[in-house]
């Protein structure tokens, strides 16, 4: 039976998504959006492209009809307003968090068998109204930040060093956003230690404009954000939940005392697989680096009281 992947929202992030895990072959791919006519514009432009690429993965897209994400084995959810200039990531948080709990609402009626990997912004909040809408078990409840944010922390390594990105491995924990704890000492190029290749200030700054990543692009591209990146991030994640790959990857997982956080939805380094976050792999931090994500899981305990209060 072919894999089934059903993408929420065809929007830039959305669309290169479906675009991503296509061209790969994953799976068969469903966009789903409430602008009447666009999933299924761009679904048709992506399988007009099919020939050219070379890949058989089906591509719907239709408008507000859930029934088409039946026995879908993932669901990405990227519903939602962006950010835009000068709006941070909380100024979202209650627009987004009604969009992304209708959703929910309608694929665990159609899909209860699916994961969902989580894209919306304030992300680690968003995973919270997901768990919490849903029903679902927390290991397939996922939130895409990890990855994104230590593929940008990766470039920035071999931009500085002139380094093939091939070489770089790097590990981002905490939260989606200015709190995020980019982790030097368990970052390398070719095994190395960065902390042997550059200079502590030169890896503050690299720290410092990864926690920045998002807002970066979006100041340059003045109407917009993100979106080439984050597609990747997800495909990543989706293919090694589809092919069981058992790969360890930076994900927003829930937490239930790992690294001393309560239920709460915080990136962490995962386990991914078909049964989706299948183990929480806790590593070692010095007393810095876990006072930094502490300090990240209570802003993001922040936006989870505010969901409450706001509820």
């Amino acid at each position: 039976m072919r894999k089934k992947v059903t993408v929420i929202g065809s929007g830039n992030v959305g669309a290169t998504t479906a675009m991503r895990v296509a061209e790969k072959e994953l799976a068969d791919v469903v966009l789903i959006d409430i602008l009447e006519g666009v999933p299924a514009g761009k679904a048709l432009d992506l399988a007009e492209a099919a020939p050219i690429e070379s890949h058989d993965s089906r591509i719907t897209g239709v408008t507000n009809d859930y029934s088409h994400a039946k026995e879908s084995d993932i669901v990405i959810v990227t519903a939602g307003i962006p950010r835009k200039p000068g709006m941070s990531r909380d100024d979202l948080l209650t627009t987004n968090a009604g969009i992304v709990g209708s959703v929910v609402k309608e694929i665990s009626t159609v899909a209860p068998d699916s994961i969902l990997i989580i894209v919306s912004n304030p992300l680690d909040a968003m995973c919270h109204v997901a768990f919490e809408t849903s029903g679902f078990d927390k290991k397939k409840v996922i939130g895409m930040a990890g990855v994104l944010d230590s593929a940008r922390f990766r470039a920035f390594i071999a931009m500085e060093l002139n380094v093939s990105v091939e070489n770089t491995h790097a590990f981002v924990l905490g939260a989606h956003g200015d709190t995020m704890v980019p982790l030097p000492r368990y970052s390398t190029v070719a095994g190395i230690p960065v902390t042997e290749l550059m200079s502590a200030e030169r890896i503050e700054a690299i720290v410092e404009r990864t926690r920045k990543g998002g807002g970066e692009i979006v100041s340059l591209l003045k109407t917009g954000s993100a979106y080439y990146a984050p597609a990747s991030a997800v495909m990543e994640m989706a293919e090694a939940i589809l092919k069981d790959k058992k790969k360890i990857l930076p994900c927003v997982a829930y937490l239930q005392g790992e690294y001393g956080i309560n239920n709460l939805f915080i990136g962490v380094p995962v386990k991914l697989g078909s049964a989706g976050i299948e183990e929480i792999i806790e590593i070692k931090l010095t007393e810095q680096e876990n006072e930094a994500l502490q300090r990240s899981a209570k802003a993001v305990q922040g936006l989870v009281d505010d969901l409450k209060r706001l509820g």
